[in-house]
This record gives structure tokens, C-alpha cells and sequence, in this order.
């Protein structure tokens, strides 16, 4: 298929790895196809000094490459799928979902082979309230610091600050950039559940546009696309943004989808933690579904709870 298409994305080493592995994966399919990237600064990366869990905003990452969507600006935008808020603008849709690398969140430290070597009181560095509770959970003895920046800036404030013993950061980031090596230990689905959709990438494009989209879907890798969609539904129904720690990971047997999520206290003292199964043809009845399942076991309780000290400026 000739002609051409633009793709948004922003500018970060990552962002511009992933954006360009999207447009090889498009010219494998489409030879002739002539692929454009365009860079759009988000406000996320305008606000890189200040910790996400202070900005009450949704789409950090994510709300300027849309307007330029919308705007017709570009014709499809590549997103890492965790950070794409549960609501999608209207007029837009997703058009792929790409296979899942690894959802795992990983330690990076400094002399430490894993979070069991770390020091008593050590500094763990991470801008995720999710992270830093289940954390917590595991070595209550830990200070979680803050950090932000993408990941080569992380990684240089853990060499070169010793503000930090280690910091936790997602191994499929890592991998994309080679960086798999500085890994002391990866955490197990069983140990700290991933963002929805951690892992994945997305093609965002306009709904309508079946030129795009036709463009795209080759790309769509059903079976992620079914656990992402009920990880996000799972995050949508217990209305969680950046500033509270959700976790939710999908998995596919067969006919059946396997979800574990998990709502858990700021400080890591309580972890509400279900699982749940149903048909993958309705993944959002699966996400609803551990959704209820984890407000019986008083969610709603620890939910209003996060919600009132992050307004105060706790988080």
C-alpha cells in the first residue's frame, strides 16, 4: 500500500525508540508507505521538575499529541499504553495494540543485587505511588524518594547523585534502550503488579479515518489488546489516575482471561488484592468485575483515603 502517514510522538529517547519501532513494523507491511514522525512537547515533560503526583491532570503525556490528532496535525499517535488515561477523547480510538513486552517493573541499584540486599533504610527512588506502595509492602523499612525524568536521566541520578540506593523504573522501557544489564532484580506479578498496560504500546488514530486505521491494524496483537482492555476497564471503574497506587495484570488461557488487580494504601501497610477470570470475548465485564470484587473488600474505604491526602498535598 502507497502513501504517506505521520506519526506523533514525543521526544524522549524512549518515546522516539518506540515511535520509530511503529514505523518499522508499518514499512514491513506497507513497503511503499512513506512514514513521518513528528515530535510534540507534552505537559508532562514541560513540567519534568515537579512530581507527577502533584499535577491534577490526566493525559500529561498524552493531551497535546491528541489535540494534534484531532486537529489533523498527524494522522496517528504512538503512546506507551500506561500512560494513556482510560478515557479516550472523542473522535478517537485505539487502532493498535501492539504485542506486550515485559510488564514487570524492575530494580535498578547501585551495589545491591536485589531488594533483599538493599540497606536498612535504603533510598529507593520512583515517581509511582503504585511502585512505592507495594514497595513498602515488601521492606516496610524503605525511604521512597522521588524521581522523575526519562530513563537515562533517572539512571544518571542514581550513578552520579547518591540521593538513591536504587531506583525501581519498567523493564520493557529498559529493554527498548539496551539497558536490561542494569537490572539487579526483576518483581514478579506476585510482588508488584504493573500498571494497566504497562508494557504495551498503542496507535492511537481518528475515528473515521479508515485509511489510518486500515494503515494500522495489522499491527494489533489481539491477545494483548484483550488483557490491556480489561487492566484499564479494571482502573477505570475504580476511577485511579498517577496519584493512586493501582496495579492490574492481564493474562489469556485459552478461551479464559486471568486478571489480578490490586487498590493498596499509600504506605504499603494494606494491599486489597484480587483475582478474577472470565470469557476474553468481554474483557471489560472481566475488568468490572475485580473491580467490584476489590470495592467489597473495602476499596472505596482506602480509595477516599488516598483521594483526601493527595489533596492535601501527601502524595
Amino acid at each position: 500500500m502507497s502513501g504517506a502517514i505521520r506519526l506523533g510522538t514525543r521526544g524522549s529517547k524512549l518515546a522516539l525508540w518506540q515511535t520509530n519501532f511503529v514505523a518499522a513494523e508499518l514499512r514491513k507491511r506497507h513497503p511503499d508507505l512513506q512514514v513521518e514522525l513528528r515530535i510534540i512537547t507534552t505537559a508532562g515533560d514541560k513540567l519534568a521538575d515537579r512530581a507527577l503526583t502533584k499535577i491534577d491532570d490526566q493525559g500529561l503525556f498524552t493531551k497535546e499529541i491528541e489535540k494534534a490528532l484531532l486537529a489533523g496535525e498527524i494522522d496517528a499517535a504512538v503512546h506507551s499504553l500506561k500512560d494513556l488515561p482510560t478515557i479516550i477523547p472523542a473522535g478517537l480510538r485505539l487502532g493498535a495494540v501492539l504485542p506486550r513486552n515485559d510488564p514487570r517493573d524492575a530494580l535498578v541499584a547501585r551495589a545491591a543485587g536485589s531488594l533483599k540486599e538493599l540497606p536498612d533504610g535504603a533510598r529507593v527512588g520512583t515517581g509511582s505511588p503504585r511502585r512505592a506502595a507495594q514497595l513498602l509492602a515488601l521492606r516496610p523499612d524503605l525511604q521512597c524518594v522521588g524521581i522523575r525524568g526519562n530513563v537515562d536521566t533517572r539512571l544518571r541520578k542514581l550513578d552520579e547523585s547518591r540521593d538513591y540506593d536504587a531506583i525501581v523504573m519498567a523493564a520493557a522501557g529498559l529493554a527498548r534502550l539496551g539497558l536490561s544489564g542494569r537490572v539487579a532484580e526483576f518483581f514478579p506479578s506476585a510482588q508488584m503488579l504493573p500498571a494497566p498496560g504497562q508494557g504495551a504500546m498503542a496507535a492511537e488514530c481518528r475515528d473515521g479515518d479508515d485509511a489510518t486505521l486500515a494503515l494500522v491494524a495489522p499491527l494489533n496483537d489481539a491477545d494483548t489488546e484483550i488483557a490491556v482492555r480489561a487492566e484499564r476497564e479494571f482502573l477505570r471503574v475504580l476511577e485511579g489516575g498517577c496519584r493512586v497506587p493501582i496495579g492490574a495484570f492481564g493474562e489469556i488461557d485459552g478461551g479464559t482471561l486471568r486478571l489480578a488487580g490490586v487498590v493498596a494504601a499509600l504506605d504499603g501497610r494494606r494491599l486489597l488484592r484480587q483475582s478474577g477470570a472470565g470469557p476474553k470475548a468481554d474483557p471489560e465485564r472481566v475488568g468490572a468485575e475485580l473491580a467490584a470484587a476489590v470495592r467489597r473488600a473495602d476499596a472505596d474505604g482506602l480509595l477516599a483515603e488516598i483521594f483526601a491526602r493527595a489533596r492535601e498535598g501527601f502524595a
